[in-house]
């Protein structure tokens, strides 16, 4: 057995520093969502990043790149290679030189395909006693499901019938944390990929890590210590290196993965996706604004994830407790009218519920509750980031957002698979085409969204720990103020979020007179306080004072 490295000087991680500032965007990609028939797919990520991104993003989220057996890499067979169809590590460590690397540290789970696995049948190590075991007679109904499957895989090994855990699917089989050994592995893991260049761990799925069936099995304390003690590895083998948590559930515990200041730096803004869809399908901020006002400020030292699409689709269980079930229902039957698929979970009952919404971002805003199809859709679907932009936290753009892709029903059909949906894989010659042609939807979405980062990368008052004040104009308009922490930059964001023209009295956002307020955005200058400002349907304006 290797020995890791601890000949490295060690760095003091300094407590509540912020790692980021403004000017932080991150994409997230498949490392073959553009692909080229003559190179590597990382190697062609990295060539079109370098040639039409560079100046505005400057994180890339590489979803799992390592071998795989199923979910798209989510199951991983072994994590210290690189998908030979992919490419190589020398790939991986030519990104990271060039932009701020998120990897998936897939640590619920691994393949059932994995070398791991293969002992744990053979009864040999490493691996005999690596997965999570119960007995098919053991009473599993608290067990919190994101998935209709059963829960326990039968398993023939060389010692006879074992039941193991399976919280997500029958080929990701959960590891057992209780098992030191296994802390240790993903340790080296951890070493390896802070030697590649990797700055931002996403832990995959932790909020399932540890399991007691007599209990939820979901965000036990004994997980919140495992991503306490993962940091403490992480931030003093690189104190600039960012703990990340994916827990897709709902707010309230969303926000426990902080801890004080001591678990995750950064946690996903999950309940922002699905509030801000139905704002938008609804004309109707209430329960944007009722959920932000509810949120608190993340102290230095952390922050939030902003997104509105990724690679799963849209979680719902975000929305719980902030929709009612009549809405939950409503805005997922009309994306379904839209094109989309709806993923189920299983609850204690027996009843299935929506967990997710499989579509594609620009299709799920093509109209609203009201009209299907109303031409606004492009509008509509830049109002979306144009919010996610300003709001306090990093933003990061699924990359098939950032070109307006389209529902791929080829690739759902061919997978079978609801997710394959928003999954596109792009040819990097028909992609730059598309973003050449000067009709067409996916430029226009493109220039229009570097645009806007653009704008954003400048401002103090966009710092993710700015300042962040809900405001009060109309159920129609989301609206808030963001100031620098040294007060120097104020900005006041106004966002119709409905298909009809508003007004807003300046009055009412209290400029104050002295000051030279402009809209960012537009470029338009306010010198009459006591004007009235039109916003036509899902126009946004930025007024700042500098």
């Amino acid at each position: 057995m290797s020995t890791m490295r601890l000949d490295r000087a060690v760095e003091q991680p300094t407590p509540h520093g912020n790692l980021w500032d403004q000017a932080d965007i991150i994409a997230i990609t498949y490392g073959d969502s553009i692909r080229s028939a003559d190179e590597k797919p990382l190697q062609t990520l990295h060539r079109f990043f370098n040639r039409h991104l560079r100046g505005s993003i400057n994180g890339i989220h590489i979803l799992p790149f390592f071998p795989w057996s199923s979910d798209d890499g989510f199951s991983v067979i072994d994590y210290t290679s690189v998908n030979e169809g992919l490419g190589d590590w020398r790939d991986i460590k030519a990104i990271a030189r060039d932009y701020n690397l998120m990897a998936d540290l897939v640590i619920n789970h691994c393949s059932a395909r994995s070398r791991w696995f293969e002992n744990f049948k053979a009864r040999l190590d490493p691996g005999q006693d690596y997965f999570v075991e119960a007995d098919a007679g053991t009473d599993l109904s608290r067990v919190v499901r994101p998935r209709t499957s059963p829960l326990l895989k039968a398993v023939e090994t060389l010692a006879g019938q074992r039941h193991v855990w399976c919280t997500f699917s029958h080929d990701q089989v959960d590891l057992n944390f209780r098992n030191p050994a296994v802390l240790i592995e993903f340790a080296r893991i951890i070493r390896q990929y802070l030697d590649a260049g990797v700055k931002l761990f996403r832990l995959d799925a932790i909020a399932f890590l540890w399991k007691d069936p007599t209990t939820s099995s979901i965000n036990l304390p004994e997980t919140h210590e495992m991503v306490r003690l993962l940091r403490t590895l992480i931030e003093h083998c690189d104190k600039n290196a960012i703990i990340i948590t994916e827990t897709n559930i709902p707010n309230r515990e969303n926000l426990a993965y902080f801890g004080n200041a001591n678990e995750a730096h950064v946690i996903y803004n999950f309940s922002l996706p699905p509030l801000l869809l139905h704002a938008l399908v609804c004309g109707d901020a209430r329960h944007l604004k009722t959920w932000m006002m509810s949120m608190p400020p993340a102290q230095n030292g952390t922050a939030y994830l902003n997104f509105l699409a990724s690679h799963d689709g849209i979680g719902l269980r975000p929305a719980e407790g902030l929709l009612s079930t009549e809405e939950i229902d409503r805005l997922a039957g009309l994306m379904q009218r839209f094109g989309g698929r709806i993923s189920w979970r299983a609850l204690e009952s027996g009843e299935n519920r929506p967990y997710e919404i499989n579509i594609a971002l620009f299709d799920a805003l093509k109209g609203t509750l009201a009209c299907a199809d109303d031409g606004l859709q492009l509008e509509r679907f830049i109002c979306a980031h144009t919010i996610m932009l300003a709001l306090e936290g990093i933003p990061a753009f699924y990359i098939h957002s950032l070109f307006g892709t389209r529902n791929d029903y080829q690739r759902l059909e061919h997978t079978s698979q609801n997710r394959s949906i928003n999954r596109h894989q792009w040819d990097i010659g028909r992609l730059e085409a598309a973003l050449s042609d000067p009709d067409g939807q996916h430029r226009e979405v493109f220039e229009r969204l570097q645009t806007m980062i653009t704008i954003r990368r400048g401002q103090a008052a966009f710092h993710p720990n700015a300042t962040q004040f809900t405001m009060h104009v109309g159920s129609a308009i989301f609206a808030f103020w963001r100031q620098s922490s040294n007060r120097g930059q104020s900005i006041f964001c106004l966002h119709n979020i409905s298909d009809v023209t508003q007004t807003v009295p300046l009055a009412d956002i209290n400029l104050i007179e002295l000051d030279d307020w402009h809209d960012l955005i537009s470029g338009e200058r306010y010198s009459n306080l006591q004007d009235t400002i039109t916003l036509r349907p899902y126009q946004c304006v930025w007024i700042s004072n500098r």
